[in-house]
């Protein structure tokens, strides 16, 4: 298999030119592009330059707008909605970012939902950029569905994903958590079946309702929740907060991530953020701090965000590696 090695500003001017080659105008590709380059930057593959084409695929059969300028409206203070208008979330994200810090600096806290999206990328990047602010930073996003009730076999929700992010004080992020739902993120079965590798048992169910480890089975059935019934439940708090309180249709309504099929999905965000000036004294960054401490001061335990910190770092010495099929599929839209 022959593979590159790019830069991170490589993944940049590619993932751009795609989507403007697909039809996607300069500045929402930008904003698009910054996540796919955030994306490959922690060693996430299954939401970098993987996601690329189907990106480019997805303007192209019109599942996604790529030139739609999102609309930003607020009904009351600390409460802001977009209207993505079929397009990228991450545009629509950006043009409700100032409104959500300025009303969160002024109440204390603040929510941005976002309806007519799409997908958001790696959702714990969005919890981290609140965090970076400042502020405690809790996100929401809900997906086509995927997920069927416990003892049940047919898909309600979505993989359905919270990430929670904290500052550590100096402009930094001092924990992250990003999970989802299920068992693994739909992406990793989606990538597995394009390389014709097996999934872990305990990952998903056939469209019977029975355990499999072929990627391509589990695409036609759902995923398990992690936990049982407890993954379940969080799921089913995610669906409320990203479908039902954003005002974006259910999963179980949402046209496939994947493929052509169908048209807009249509899905939606829930972004929460908290000023810690305006509830704890000044005391807070520094119990975030001994917390973290009591957590890396022993031998082997995991701080969540820790692997995406040490991954960067190994971006930074060996760059991205990518192979050369997907790099030939990227560029089938450059200049098109």
């Amino acid at each position: 298999m022959i593979e590159h090695n790019l830069s991170l500003e490589d993944v940049k001017l590619i993932t751009e030119q795609a989507l403007i080659g697909a039809g996607t105008n300069e500045e929402n590709a930008k904003s698009v592009a910054r996540s796919t380059v955030l994306a490959e930057r922690d060693g996430i593959r299954s939401h970098g330059l993987m996601y690329v084409p189907i990106y480019a695929e997805h303007v192209q059969c019109g599942k996604v707008d790529g030139n739609a300028q999102p609309v930003v409206s607020s009904k009351r203070k600390g409460a802001i909605t977009v209207d993505a208008k079929h397009g990228f979330a991450h545009p629509a994200i950006d043009a409700g970012w100032s409104a959500l810090v300025e009303a969160t600096k002024e109440v204390g806290i603040a929510a941005l939902t976002i309806h007519n999206s799409y997908n958001c990328g790696v959702l714990g990047h969005h919890s981290q950029r609140i965090a970076e602010e400042g502020f405690v930073g809790l996100c929401f996003t809900h997906a086509p569905a995927s997920i069927a009730p416990i003892g049940a076999k047919t898909a309600v929700i979505g993989t359905n994903p919270f990430g929670f992010s904290v500052p550590d004080g100096n402009g930094g992020v001092a924990l992250s958590i990003d999970q989802s739902a299920s068992a693994v993120a739909k992406s990793e079965i989606l990538m597995r079946s394009r390389t014709g590798e097996s999934i872990e048992e305990g990952w998903a169910l056939d469209q019977n309702g029975n355990p499999t480890t072929d990627a391509n089975e589990a695409l036609k059935g759902s995923m398990v929740p992690s936990g049982g019934y407890k993954g379940f439940g969080v799921g089913l708090m995610v669906e409320v907060l990203a479908s039902c309180l954003a005002g974006a249709v259910l999963s179980k309504e949402a046209s496939p991530f994947s493929g052509t099929q169908g048209g807009p999905p249509s899905t939606g965000q829930c972004f929460i953020a908290f000023d810690p000036s305006a509830f704890s004294n000044q005391g807070f960054a520094k119990q975030i701090n001994s917390l973290v401490d009591s957590i890396e001061s022993q031998e082997g335990a995991h701080l969540p965000g820790s692997k995406g910190k040490r991954n960067r770092l190994e971006t930074e010495t060996r760059g991205v590696v990518v192979t050369d099929d997907l790099l030939v599929r990227i560029r089938t839209f450059i200049g098109t």
